[in-house]
């Protein structure tokens, strides 16, 4: 009754943000005392057998309904909320007081370096969003050429053109549903950035990336986690709000998790960045969201019609959400890992 009761106040916008920051943060101690069995031996096999309901999964699940969430909301919006390089997952702030354009670059650049690209590679980007990292390596690497996946066909669209405009042609994008995964040629480099958590069955994924990788190819991997437990993002009451809204279909992986199907490849090294960094990322979003909302609301009232101001709260709750997820304890409970993997 108390989180009905909230939600509606949520829709109407009626709740200041302190009061929705610390519901959040209740959430997730909920959320860690849900996870842990009691003991180690416990939180091991409840892992475990995660483990194997993964490798009987599809690769994927929902992809229709975690597309529609997320990308029926045209790039306008995104060119509102995020920042120049439209990167729609952590950045990074080596300081602390970088802006949003400052930390995307950063990231981006770290990445570039953690995957080890050059110039004149075969390179295939699973998950692309809005391109922040296709484009960034078709600028670099004018040589390389580049194959982008995405589920989005608005995604693939807005990439071409944006391509087109600066002249770029060393990219080729495709809209494809990971469970339909296909691509023609042998890639010297594979890189992902936050479409794991999307997956299900990585062992089967895994196969099939290195049944297109060229030998001694590698695969760089950002995701998000959790340090030690991962769980499925399951909609069974109003508390789990994430994945009704936002993330249908999802995972929160551990820090180990993909390492438990990589059958296919062995892992060359492997970073955490702490939580603090997807949060203040999430906070740059907020506070643009905020600072454009005259521009952002007749966007939603095309797209959500009579329903406009109930999901401009949500928007607003979603980015408090990771922003707070990824702050708590510091940062050092939920973070990002990235990993270089090199085909066996």
């Amino acid at each position: 009754m108390i989180w009905k009761l909230a939600n509606r106040l949520l829709e109407t916008d009626r709740l200041p943000d302190f009061v929705i920051r610390r519901g959040i943060r209740h959430l997730n101690k909920l959320r860690l005392k849900t996870e842990n069995q009691g003991s180690e031996e416990r939180n091991q096999e409840n892992f475990m057998r995660l483990v194997e309901f993964l490798k009987s999964s599809p690769i994927a699940v929902q992809t229709d309904k975690a597309n529609e969430q997320h990308y029926e909301v045209p790039a306008e919006f995104y060119a509102l909320a995020l920042g120049k390089h439209k990167k729609y997952s952590s950045c990074f702030y080596p300081k602390g007081d970088e802006s949003l354009d400052e930390a995307e670059e950063i990231m981006l650049q770290k990445t570039v370096e953690r995957a080890e690209l050059k110039d004149g590679m075969q390179i295939l980007e699973l998950g692309c969003g809005w391109g922040s990292l296709t484009l960034f390596m078709a600028e670099r690497f004018p040589r390389a050429k580049i194959t982008a996946i995405s589920n989005s066909s608005s995604q693939r669209k807005f990439i071409e053109k944006t391509a087109k405009d600066r002249n770029l042609k060393n990219i080729k994008i495709i809209t494809k549903d990971m469970n339909k995964f296909q691509v023609s040629g042998k890639f010297d480099r594979i890189v992902s950035v936050e479409m794991f958590e999307h997956m299900r069955n990585y062992e089967l994924m895994f196969q099939k990336i290195s049944s297109v990788l060229k030998p001694n190819g590698k695969m760089f991997v950002h995701i998000f986690t959790h340090k030690s437990f991962a769980y499925l993002f399951e909609d069974k009451d109003d508390t789990d709000w994430m994945a009704r809204y936002f993330f249908t279909g999802g995972i929160m992986p551990s820090n180990h998790l993909l390492l438990y199907f990589a059958r296919d490849f062995a892992i060359e090294k492997h970073w955490l960045v702490n939580g603090r960094h997807y949060a203040q990322t999430s906070e740059h979003w907020l506070q643009n969201m905020d600072a454009k909302k005259a521009e952002i609301m007749p966007i939603f009232e095309q797209v959500y019609g009579s329903q406009a101001l109930k999901f401009w709260s949500y928007w607003r709750i979603f980015f408090l959400a990771v922003a707070e997820l990824f702050g708590q304890f510091d940062g050092e409970e939920w973070m990002v890992n990235h990993y270089l993997f090199t085909k066996k």
